[in-house]
């Protein structure tokens, strides 16, 4: 009898799981439904404004003031979400996105209007790609605004990289895309001027690991803090250990106050050879290491890494937000020199076909 009662049991169980499931996922689905038609809709608004207006049909003091009429009739009709701001970005919606069809199922008209407030072509492909590839939540993609992520994975690629991130996002296939120079931790909220030793750095980052995992990227898991490792009875710890889904390898990452010296970069490599050797299983790939540093010395770094570990990586944070405007001109100084060299070669391969 006590066993019929528990298969019974079990199998109600079974039942309600299966049930909270199809009702959790139909929910979603049923939302995700709802954003997909509002932005399909308001796109429509906003293609039937512009063309109110380019037909001539917004003339005089009308034309000038058309969407704060529209604002207070459309309210008077059906109530709120027609504010001038909204039919500013149904507007916007169009104009950028004069083909329906590229507006993407996965994000939301709220993920659209912060998308609409970027004005470069360039960098608003990129965040509408990696809001996609990384799932990220509107309060994610304002972050990721706001630390000039495009920016600062731009600073230092070429033309034809620049237009790869930004029609693609961040593609991650090697250990060098996962990588962001500098990392920032503004959410961590340490007042200026600081102090603040590396355990308690640590200590804030592993409170804050939502937070730290988004600046990260995108295939980061949590393994470990101050993970031990042991090599001729002497132990080791590791400030912060993450498994890597999409390259399927560990990543290691010690946490720098002060300028990084070599014995640091011996150590470091010490714990890949470790990790390689001893914590590795079939089907994982070779650890990355990645010591994080306020300041980085590039001839040290040269030298100490010199024949070594291709994956041992020197890379630099900041506990505030970067100078936008400084990486923006870093982008564009790239894109324009690109522009010169092709013209210039242009010019000289006409040159020559000119010659006798």
């Amino acid at each position: 009898m006590e066993q019929m009662e528990l298969e019974t049991a079990s199998s109600y169980q079974e039942l309600l799981g299966r049930i909270s499931q199809a009702y959790t996922e139909g929910r979603l689905r049923a939302f995700q439904s709802v954003n997909i038609y509002m932005t399909a809709t308001y796109w429509k608004i906003g293609h039937d404004i512009v063309e109110y207006e380019q037909g001539g049909k917004a003339k005089a003091g009308y034309g000038k003031a058309l969407l704060a009429n529209l604002s207070r009739d459309l309210t008077l009709l059906h109530g709120k979400g027609f504010s001038r701001s909204n039919l500013v970005y149904m507007r916007l919606l169009y104009l950028r996105y004069p083909i329906s069809q590229k507006l993407s199922d996965l994000l939301s008209w709220s993920h659209y209007v912060e998308l609409l407030k970027i004005d470069d072509d360039l960098e608003r492909s990129f965040y509408e790609k990696q809001a996609i590839l990384e799932r990220w939540s509107v309060p994610e993609l304002k972050r990721q605004k706001e630390n000039a992520l495009f920016l600062r994975l731009a600073a230092g690629k070429d033309k034809a990289a620049i237009l790869k991130l930004a029609a693609q996002g961040q593609l991650i296939e090697q250990p060098n895309d996962i990588l962001r120079d500098p990392y920032v931790f503004e959410f961590l909220k340490i007042p200026e001027p600081y102090l603040i030793s590396e355990t308690h750095l640590e200590t804030l980052l592993y409170d804050h690991l939502q937070q730290f995992l988004l600046e990260l990227g995108k295939g980061f898991t949590f393994v470990g803090r101050q993970y031990r490792i042991t090599v001729n009875n002497t132990h080791y710890r590791v400030d912060l250990v993450f498994y890597h889904r999409i390259l399927r390898c560990f990543v290691l990452i010690d946490l720098k106050i002060s300028d990084v010296q070599h014995q640091d970069i011996g150590q470091m490599n010490l714990y890949l050879g470790y990790f390689a050797n001893e914590e590795n299983i079939e089907g994982d790939h070779s650890p990355i290491g990645i010591i994080l540093t306020r300041h980085r010395d590039e001839l040290l770094v040269e030298y100490a890494t010199y024949e070594m570990n291709s994956q041992l990586f020197v890379q630099k944070y900041q506990l505030y937000l970067p100078d936008r405007e400084e990486l923006r001109r870093q982008l564009e100084m790239t894109l324009k020199q690109a522009e010169e060299e092709k013209m210039a070669n242009v010019s000289g391969d006409s040159a020559t076909e000119a010659q006798p």
